[in-house]
Formats: C-alpha cells, sequence, structure tokens
C-alpha cells in the first residue's frame, strides 16, 4: 500500500467530522437540523480554492433520492398499510398473549422476533415493520415506547448478520472477494461465503443483545415517557371523565361457563338488574361489540364489562357462578386505549334525536355508541351505579338539546360520527384514523409480492419496496395523503443529509488515510490481535460512513493486512463485513434513526446504551469468530 499524506482536505474533513460529532452529542440544535446544516456547510464549503473534492454541488441532494432514503420511506408506508388493517394490533395481540404484560417477557420476544426477521430482509425494513406493533404494546402495558424500541432496534441491526442476506456488507462482501482475488497468488484465494456461515455468530450476537437489554435494561434504558403516546392520552382522557363525571368504573372480561342461570336472559335484563354494562359479546369464536341490548345470553361465552368492581365481584359474578378474568383476554386488543375509549358528544339544537332516547334511536347498533351517562345542566344521568351516583335507566331518558353524552366507544366509530351532524364530537384527543380490516388481504399481497421480490430475485431493493408501497396505495389499504402522513420525514433528512458527508470521507482520502493509520499502529502485532483492530476501525469507519462505504474500503485492505501477516484473508474479510453492523453508540445507522424519534430519545441515550452493546459485540463476534472459523 502506497502511504498517504494529510492534505488540507482531509483536514477539513476531520473538522467536519468533529463538529458534526460534537452536534450530534451536545444537541444544541436537533440531530436532524445538524445533519442539514453539515450538508449546506458541505456544498458551501465545496466552491472554496483547493476543496472541490468535498462534495459535488450538482448531486449534494442525491442522498434524498438514494436506495437506502427511498427504501425507508417504501417501508414506513408498508408498515403504515399493514397497521391500517389492524394487523399489525393483532400482532401485538399474540405478543402480549405469549408474553404477558411485563417488561421482562416482551422484550425478548419482540428482539427475538425481529432478530429473526431481520435475517432475511434489510434490518430497517424489519424494524420499521415492528414499530407499529411495539407501538400497540406500549399503549396497552402502559411501558414507554423507550423501553421498548431500543432493544427491538438493536436486535434488527444484530439480525443482520445471522445469514449472508441479512445486511448490505454481508451481501457485498462475496463480490468483494471475488474482486480481491484476482490479485491473489492461486493458493491464496478465497472461496466464497454459503448463506449460513455467519449463522452460529449472528446468533450469538442476537442472544447477546436480548439479554444485555433483559439484564441491564433497567439502568441502560431510558425510563422516561415519549410525548404524545396513545397511552397517556387515553388516561389522561379517563382521569377527566372521572373527575367531572364520576364515572370510576372499571372493564372486566368475565366468563360466563355452561350451566349458569344467566344464560337466556337478555343484556338489558341483566344491565338493568346489576347496574353495569355490557359493552361487548363473545360466544363460539364470534365476537360483537356494542351488541343489541335484546341480545340473549349464551354459554360458553365471555362478555366485557364495565361497572364497579364491588358490583361486578359481589352482585354479578358471584351469584351467577361467573369467573372474572384476570385482565382482558378475548377483548384485550378491542378495549384496548388505542382502539377504543370513553368520549363526550352533544346534542345540538335542530338534531333528529331530539326527544327520542338511546333504545328508540338503536344507539348502539346504528353509531357504536354505548351510553354510559347523560349530562344535562347540574345533573348527571348513569346507567352504571358509581360511588357519587345512582343508577338511572337512561336509554329511556328522552334526549334534549344541549345533552352531554358520555358514551364509550370504537374511535373508528366515533371518526365516522363525527359526519353526523346530528351529534357534536367535543373530545378531540383520540387516535382519529378508520381501520380497514376488508382490505387485509390486499395488504397481505403486496407485503408478500415485495418479500418475494427481495428475497428471489435482483430488483433493487428500493424498486422491491415501492412496489409494495404503491400497491397499497392503488388498492385504497391506505390515500396518498396517509402515505405522506406515515414518513417519518425528520428520519429521511437526517439519513440524506448524511450521505455526503460519508462520501467526502471517502472522496478525499480521508478514510484510507485514516485505516493507514490505524493499521500501522497495529504493524508486528499477532493475527488475533491485528484481526481485532480491524473490527474497531470498520466499527469507527460504520459510525461516520455508511456501513456498504466502509465495506467496500475496508475489506480490501483487510485482506493486504492478513496477507502479509500471515492470516486468513477471507476471515480478516469477513470480520469487516460483520463488524460493520457494529452501529449503535450514536444514531448514524438507519435503524437508530428510525426509532429515535417514535421513542423521544436523545443521543446521550444511544451513547449509554449502545457504548456498552458495542463492547459486548466485538467481544461475543471475536470470540465467536475464533471458534466457528
Amino acid at each position: 500500500m502506497e502511504p498517504l499524506t494529510l492534505t488540507f482536505e482531509m483536514m477539513v474533513v476531520l473538522a467536519i467530522l468533529g463538529l458534526t460529532v460534537a452536534l450530534f452529542v451536545s444537541e444544541i440544535v436537533r440531530i436532524d437540523v445538524a445533519a442539514v446544516s453539515v450538508m449546506v456547510l458541505l456544498g458551501g464549503m465545496s466552491y472554496l480554492p483547493g476543496l472541490g473534492n468535498l462534495a459535488d454541488a450538482t448531486q449534494l441532494f442525491n442522498g434524498f433520492a438514494s436506495n437506502a432514503v427511498m427504501s425507508i420511506i417504501a417501508v414506513m408506508i408498508i408498515g403504515a398499510g399493514l397497521d391500517k388493517t389492524g394487523l399489525m394490533s393483532k400482532v401485538a395481540a399474540l405478543i402480549m398473549k405469549k408474553g404477558g404484560t411485563t417488561e421482562a417477557r416482551i422484550i425478548p420476544i419482540i428482539s427475538g422476533t425481529v432478530g429473526i426477521v431481520s435475517s432475511f430482509m434489510q434490518n430497517v425494513g424489519a424494524a420499521a415493520l415492528f414499530l407499529p406493533v411495539v407501538s400497540r404494546i406500549s399503549a396497552r402495558t402502559g411501558l414507554p415506547m423507550s423501553r421498548l424500541l431500543m432493544p427491538m432496534g438493536f436486535c434488527a441491526i444484530l439480525g443482520g448478520t445471522i445469514t449472508m442476506v441479512g445486511s448490505s456488507p454481508l451481501i457485498l462482501l462475496n463480490d468483494l472477494i471475488m474482486s480481491a482475488n484476482a490479485m491473489l497468488p492461486e493458493g491464496q484465494k478465497m472461496q466464497p461465503f454459503e448463506l449460513f456461515d455467519v449463522t452460529p455468530v449472528g446468533l450469538m450476537l442476537v442472544v447477546t443483545g436480548i439479554l444485555y437489554f433483559v439484564i441491564f435494561g433497567r439502568w441502560v434504558l431510558p425510563a422516561k415517557r415519549e410525548r404524545g403516546s396513545d397511552a397517556s392520552s387515553g388516561q389522561t382522557m379517563q382521569a377527566y371523565i372521572q373527575r367531572t363525571y364520576g364515572l370510576k368504573a372499571d372493564m372486566f372480561e368475565v366468563r360466563v361457563p355452561e350451566g349458569s342461570i344467566l344464560i337466556g336472559q337478555t343484556l338489558t335484563d341483566v344491565m338493568l338488574a346489576h347496574h353495569l354494562y355490557i359493552l361487548g359479546t363473545s360466544y363460539r369464536g364470534k365476537k360483537v361489540i356494542a351488541p343489541m341490548a335484546d341480545t340473549t345470553i349464551e354459554a360458553p361465552a365471555r362478555l366485557a364489562v364495565l361497572g364497579l368492581r364491588r358490583v361486578v365481584e359481589k352482585e354479578f359474578a358471584e351469584p351467577y357462578g361467573l369467573e372474572i378474568m384476570p385482565a382482558l383476554d378475548v377483548f384485550a386488543d378491542d378495549f384496548a386505549p388505542t382502539q377504543s375509549g370513553v368520549a363526550e358528544v352533544v346534542v345540538p339544537p335542530g338534531s333528529a334525536v331530539i326527544g327520542k332516547c338511546s333504545a328508540d334511536i338503536r344507539m348502539r347498533q346504528t353509531h357504536g355508541l354505548s351510553l354510559l351517562a347523560i349530562h344535562r345542566g347540574e345533573e348527571t344521568m348513569s346507567h352504571v351505579e358509581t360511588e357519587d351516583h345512582e343508577a338511572t335507566h337512561i336509554g329511556l331518558v328522552p334526549f334534549q338539546a344541549g345533552d352531554t353524552l358520555v358514551v364509550h366507544t370504537q374511535w373508528d366509530r366515533l371518526t365516522r360520527l363525527k359526519r353526523n351532524r346530528d351529534f357534536v364530537i367535543v373530545t378531540s384527543d383520540f387516535p382519529q384514523e378508520e381501520l380497514r380490516p376488508h382490505k387485509v388481504g390486499w395488504a397481505l399481497a403486496f407485503f408478500a409480492l415485495t418479500l418475494s421480490l427481495i428475497l428471489f430475485t435482483d430488483v433493487r431493493l428500493s424498486l422491491c419496496l415501492l412496489t409494495g408501497a404503491i400497491g397499497m396505495i392503488l388498492s385504497r389499504v391506505l390515500s396518498i395523503d396517509e402515505a405522506y402522513e406515515a414518513v417519518g420525514w425528520n428520519t429521511v433528512f437526517l439519513l440524506a443529509s448524511l450521505i455526503p458527508l460519508g462520501q467526502a470521507v471517502q472522496a478525499t482520502g480521508t478514510a484510507e488515510w485514516i485505516a493507514q493509520g490505524v493499521l500501522r499502529l497495529l504493524d508486528g502485532w499477532p493475527i488475533w490481535a491485528l484481526q481485532t483492530g480491524i473490527a474497531v476501525l470498520a466499527t469507527i469507519f460504520t459510525l461516520v460512513m455508511s456501513n456498504v462505504g466502509a465495506t467496500v474500503l475496508l475489506v480490501p485492505l483487510a485482506v493486504s493486512i492478513a496477507v502479509a501477516a500471515g492470516g486468513d484473508p477471507a476471515i480478516f474479510a469477513l470480520t469487516v463485513a460483520i463488524s460493520t453492523s457494529n452501529s449503535f453508540l450514536i444514531p448514524t445507522h438507519q435503524v437508530n434513526a428510525l426509532i429515535m424519534g417514535p421513542a423521544g430519545y436523545r443521543v446521550i441515550d444511544f451513547v449509554r446504551s449502545g457504548g456498552i452493546m458495542t463492547i459486548l459485540f466485538l467481544i461475543v463476534s471475536m470470540t465467536g469468530m475464533a471458534l466457528f472459523f
């Protein structure tokens, strides 16, 4: 290797790198603002004499059309489409059914699943698809997303090391080996790696990541709750309803066994007799939310009951031999804060429902509203007995103009009610989206098409993902406006703005100068120390430039060092490709940038959690390489 001399351009690039890291760590400005500022700085300085290699002003913004950025945009749209059908909510329910509601059990299930998925698709795609799942789980368990997203994101990155198609560096490795073979004598030519050759090392890394967060998560994960979370919004609304109307009832799931004397009675009879509200029924797999009041109870069945605990336990469950489930099970998804809740609806003057009661207009069947209370003047009438109010048969109370109706409803039904002029929706702090479960077939079809294109064709990744994204829009799983809203534009600008910096590090020779300097320091070290030095160098490079760029630059250098030192060049090349996934220290990796906003992470959170993970990655990957290669 011909030694490089430090030039003025290299010194400028090193200074800009230092400025970027300082801005990221100090967070004087938001991290995406810092990235855009650095991109503009690079473009402006490229016009100065002697700094023409810093950036090509005509291609400065090409990062916005890069394969990585377009892939992230597309995968966010695909994830939103799957979420819109309610599919991700069902996945969340399944995970909670297996893992309960504790952090120690949920983290391994989510992280392990994402790690395996990430081994066969781009890790940012796996992370983006599970982002809405984690959001649902967070809302239902009360666990902050900041406690769940980092383990999921880190394991998505680690999962990319399980197979030779799990990450871009590993996909690229065999091509680089073939190129390097042209420079090697016949006896030292390298054999390409097979699909599962790296699997033992990858699995060790994923297991390490899971154990790290399970054992040390309470100390290394930030405990703050992200702003604007669904869970906190739901709890705030519930507290407001209790404070204003005295409705302190809780939700229970009750099992009606065979032989119960409750069988044959109607919901109306039960609700009036026991001053509670039955909001849902499930019988032989058929679940009905806001069922008709004259529905006859059959067994074995499950009932979703709203009422005071003492009333439900002592006056309802015990006399009828019913079992109160420890937590919502069959109805867990339907009555999660992200799906339903208590809302306020006002009857305006001129409404067609004035003079009619809830039973007259079949309020539950027609509008999906379960009437809990009517607030009129200074009086609150409630069907559910509370600590402050006697029960009233409000289903037969005629509505008057100005009545505030306190109702329990599914959020999608409340969203549709906004178009009805007979009611004015007062509640605004709820997920105003309309789920489209009837579109799940289209969503799954285009998701399967996307995966097939990724796994079985050589079509460019971004084009594969955009095929699925546009398919969901054309099939009306999502509208184009919903697709725009699904994209985290701060993530897009962060990644696109950092690409010119990585290109400047390469184009000016700064990366190669750093590499040569480090390798000179390692000259004369034993083989294992040289390999570890290569791994550390790859880790540093992947923090400030793309992992693909770091791999392309370092694999030839690593092969040359191995040949000169008498090591195995294929193992040194593989060390580079695996170590470029060791990107946890700052949020420059696509996955880290993706989860930063939703979880409310700061750069210091990544430094604290990712610093230890970076060291563990080096130790485990080097140990795995020594054991299996």
